[in-house]
């Protein structure tokens, strides 16, 4: 079995099956893939698309074939020297519904389940009302009104003999210990007389066990016909369409281990942990060695057969302890590693999902390979996007929308929305919890819990990452400076009072050490705060800055995206250098992406818009212009136009960023389908932005408005044409920039990880659109053409090129995986007239050396040209340092030519005379250079 060398993220659900998956391994075997990255197998949901909402981590899904079609996929990809990588969810399952034994079993026992551990629940709540229960928001309609209907009914499933209410798709189950007070209103002898067993389980510790008997009791006397028909008879009587079926089944669900509320209420007063503010979602205590243990059984035991080569652990940021969770991991893949099969890969790989900020960077000690690559998604698209255009885009932007082109302020303006509105209640927790120790201490008694919530709420406002690290030993090193710069934020926002506060929460947040209190008491309380501090500000920055800000501030939509740095429009080649030569010395096996299944815009959108930035100042002309022509179109309501004026211009620079090449006005039925696509992402982003419209009370008219500007504008010829001619200007820059940004994946320190379809043009865009179905057919059509690249560029426009250089560069890092694996990374100086255009770099292993030299804002020097290629001439003068290298042979990994340095330098035209991109390796033993 072959070392990870490069992985296609695939997205299971069961429209594509293992099975479906396994028809295709030979052809990924062939592109070069190493392994299949697939999406979550563990069962979830029926018919998740995703397999994030799991609800039996000890089982594969049924609906993707089971453990039997894993198997079979697994031996398909051993056939083909191919593994597999799974994706785990250690965060959350899915509750709500009916589907998830554990949760059901919390809410039929509460406390007493042996599963209440395996949540993250709060038994002891501020609210007297929910001691010892859970809050419940999943009903459609406040509780009074689904009472009184006929939605909210009681019911007995004779499969398990147990009760529950019914509500559309959710069970409520009743305590069993409760069962009495059903069956004292069945006018049958044998039922009524069962009601006294199960009310003395109210007195026994082993009531969990016991009940097995009083079930077999009740499913003995229901088989008797007359006992069935007063079951039915007294389940009636909790009918909440009558006054007193209403007060029976209110009376009977105040007796339950759970409070059946309205959704509404869930942000406000919900007493679990939920992923992020997504109430079918309920957090896991993984740090519990009993749930671990629980949820880890079977992909540690399909690592142990040797089925599973690498872990990628999703949203490892939710964990309490993310640090001490990958170290167990780690160890326990250690412990099983001697028990793989003979010829498995010696290291079992893990892969976290963790979105690093700006000067953020991996923690060393966790025991990781790296993270899943969204900072090369970043890196690339600040490299290509052109600083020159910052300062016009900008100014459009303030013109047009009246917001500032401030991407931070837009963010800390978000951050205090997310903590009132959508996650008030984990606020309120935390807050709590800080006040908790506050109170413990003589010298911190006074200080109120409205103090404590001010002083979290600047904190939180300010923080610049998602979460920090913090644990019983005290604040890592390596975060200090982040809670410093929110701390330094915070300070500026509050009265001298609060700010004495701030600085106490800065103490017991990690600033002293937890271990070193004076008593037990105090260290728990402290501990605890830390980790339900931890545990918000992850999901307030996803929330803020992915599903807020990234929608409402548009300086240029492709630089706001999962992971990206949205507060520059553009990094410097020195910067992307940096970010490489840090990855080679510390995380050199991680993945590297520029797709993936959370993106919010296709790889090729972004690389479309990138070239847009090169032309600023002509697009800002176009859009005065496009807004005059679309007037007509534009509705004003009550709140004011519609669209938006900043909704509208980021709906034109979707336009141009998703109009692929191949698209043209006169293709009606590809109009159609693509203004429903946008119309898709285009409501999406309306409700992630919240100010016109929102998910939790969305703008039906604001919504219907929006969606008919833009149906408008595609059927109005004139505004339509001017649109299909910008597009067609982003063309070639576009196609230019993503062949670079593939070319980049899979030449820098890491490991390329391909998603789904990508190997062709990827104008998707937000989700659900980057899941649709791959057509591998015509994928592997392509392949067995076998087109050399450059043959390949003639026909650039339908993506085939892009599949023929990611087959010969993933043959390239087949052939020399030492170099890939283990070689250097080192800047390479380019000289001349278009210098700033060309970022180049080397890597070296032995005597093995590859020169990368990629084009950037080339769009002027494609001026006229037919293929996404600068011509020779356009380089002038321009020249690509490779000091020590004189005379110095290297051969194109992608035309095969070969090129001998001069005067310790390349010229550029040379390096990319037959490719738009220059891959060049050379053996310095061979030719017995030194």
């Amino acid at each position: 079995m072959s070392e990870i060398r490069a992985t296609v993220r695939l997205q299971f659900h069961r429209g594509f099956t293992l099975d479906d998956a396994a028809q295709w391994v030979g052809y990924y075997a062939r592109l070069g893939i190493s392994h299949i990255y697939a999406s979550p197998l563990q069962m979830s949901r029926a018919g998740s698309p995703h397999g994030y909402d799991g609800i039996d981590p000890t089982r594969i899904d049924p609906e993707l074939g089971g453990e039997a079609a894993l198997e079979r996929l697994v031996a398909r990809l051993r056939e083909h020297g191919m593994g597999l990588i799974l994706d785990i969810v250690p965060n959350h399952v899915a509750v709500g519904g009916s589907q998830n034994s554990w949760w059901q079993d919390v809410l039929a026992w509460g406390q007493a389940s042996p599963y209440a551990g395996f949540f993250d629940i709060d038994w002891h709540p501020a609210d007297p009302l929910l001691a010892g229960k859970l809050l419940l928001p999943f009903l459609g309609e406040p509780y009074a009104e689904a009472l009184h209907s006929a939605d909210l009914a009681l019911r007995h499933d004779p499969d398990t003999t147990s009760f529950h209410v019914a509500y559309h798709e959710h069970r409520f189950p009743l305590d069993p210990c409760g069962y009495g007070d059903v069956l004292r209103l069945a006018e049958h002898a044998a039922l009524w007389n069962l009601a006294p067993h199960f009310d003395a389980l109210q007195q026994r510790d082993d009531a969990y066990t016991a009940v097995a008997e009083c079930r077999r009791e009740l499913r003995q006397a229901l088989t008797e016909p007359s006992a069935q028909q007063a079951l039915t008879q007294a389940l009636a009587l909790f009918d909440g369409t009558t006054r007193g079926g209403a007060i029976r089944l209110h009376d009977l669900l105040e007796r339950q281990h759970y409070r059946l509320a309205w959704w509404r209420s869930g942000a406000d007063e919900i007493n679990w942990r939920r992923f992020f503010d997504i109430t079918e979602l309920g957090g896991l205590r993984i740090e519990q060695p009993e749930v671990f243990e629980a949820v880890h059984a079977l992909p540690l035991r399909l690592v142990e057969q040797g089925w599973i080569d690498g872990l990628r652990v999703d949203h490892v940021d939710g964990l309490a302890d993310p640090r001490g969770y990958c170290r167990r991991l780690r160890a326990r893949l250690g412990e099983i590693q001697k028990r793989r099969p003979q010829g498995a890969v010696r290291h079992v790989a893990i892969f976290v999902e963790k979105i690093l900020a700006a000067d953020e960077t991996l923690h060393r000690d966790w025991g990781v390979d790296g993270t899943t690559g969204y900072e090369l998604m970043n890196a690339v698209s600040a490299v290509q996007h052109d600083p020159a255009g910052a300062e016009p885009l900008g100014n459009l932007w303030r013109d047009v929308s009246g917001r500032e082109p401030d991407f931070l302020a837009e963010v800390r303006l978000a951050r205090r929305e997310v903590l009132t509105t959508l996650l008030t209640s984990e606020f309120e927790a935390c807050a709590r919890a800080l006040h908790a120790v506050a109170r413990h201490s003589l010298a911190t008694r006074d200080i109120t819990l409205a103090a404590v919530r001010r002083a979290l709420t600047a904190l939180i406002v300010h923080f610049p990452v998602y979460r920090t690290y913090a644990d019983d030993g005290g604040r890592p090193e390596l975060d200090a400076p982040f809670f410093d710069q929110a701390m330094a934020g915070a300070r500026g926002e509050l009265s001298p009072p609060d700010a004495s506060v701030l600085e106490w929460l800065e103490y017991w947040l990690g600033g002293e050490a937890p271990a070193g209190a004076a008593d037990a008491d105090e260290r728990w309380l402290r501990q605890r705060a830390i980790v339900r501090f931890q545990q918000l500000t992850s999901p307030v920055a996803a929330k803020a800055v992915e599903d807020t800000a990234g929608y409402r501030s548009a300086v240029l939509i492709s630089r706001n995206d999962v992971g990206f740095d949205g507060e520059h429009l553009s990094h410097s080649p020195r910067q992307f250098h940096e970010a490489n030569a840090w990855r080679a010395r510390h995380f050199p096996h991680g993945l590297v992406a520029t797709a993936t299944h959370d993106h919010k815009r296709g790889e090729d959108v972004r690389a479309r818009l990138a070239a847009l930035s090169e032309n600023a100042s002509g697009f800002a002309t176009r859009v005065e212009r496009w807004r005059d022509l679309a007037a007509p179109l534009r509705q004003v309501l009550a709140e004011g136009p519609a669209p938006s004026p900043g909704d509208e211009l980021i709906l034109y620079q979707m336009l141009l960023g998703a109009w692929s090449p191949t698209l043209v006005r006169g293709d009606t039925d590809a109009m159609q389908r693509f203004a429903e696509r946008l119309a898709q992402w285009q409501q999406k982003a309306l409700r992630e932005a919240k100010l016109r419209t929102h998910w939790l009370w969305p703008d039906d008219a604001y919504e219907n408005a929006c969606r008919e500007y833009l149906q408008g504008v595609l059927a109005t010829p004139e505004l339509c044409r001017e649109l299909e001619a910008a597009a067609r200007e982003l063309d070639l820059p576009g196609a230019l920039n993503g062949l670079a940004q593939t070319a980049l994946r899979l030449t820098v320190p890491g490991v390329p990880d391909l998603y789904q379809g990508c190997e062709f043009w990827d104008y998707s865009l937000v989700d659900p659109d980057n899941r649709r179905p791959v057509d591998h057919a015509v994928r592997q059509a392509a392949l067995e053409q076998d087109h050399e690249p450059a043959a390949a560029l003639e026909h650039w426009r339908d993506g085939s090129v892009k599949q023929a250089m990611i087959a010969r560069l993933l043959a390239l890092r087949h052939a020399h995986r030492d170099l890939f694996t283990h070689g250097d990374y080192r800047p390479v100086a380019v000289e001349g007239e278009h210098e700033d255009r060309l970022v180049a770099f080397l890597r070296q292993h032995g005597d093995q050396q590859l020169l990368v030299t990629v084009p950037r804002l080339c769009a002027a020097l494609l001026e006229g040209a037919e293929r996404p290629h600068v011509p020779s001439s356009r380089w002038g003068n321009t020249r690509v340092r490779v000091t020590g290298e004189s005379c110095a042979a290297w051969q194109s990994a992608l035309t095969g030519t070969t090129l001998r340095a001069t005067d310790e330098s390349l010229a550029a035209g040379e390096l990319l005379s037959a490719f738009p991109v220059g891959i060049h390796i050379r053996d310095m033993h061979r030719h017995g250079e030194s």
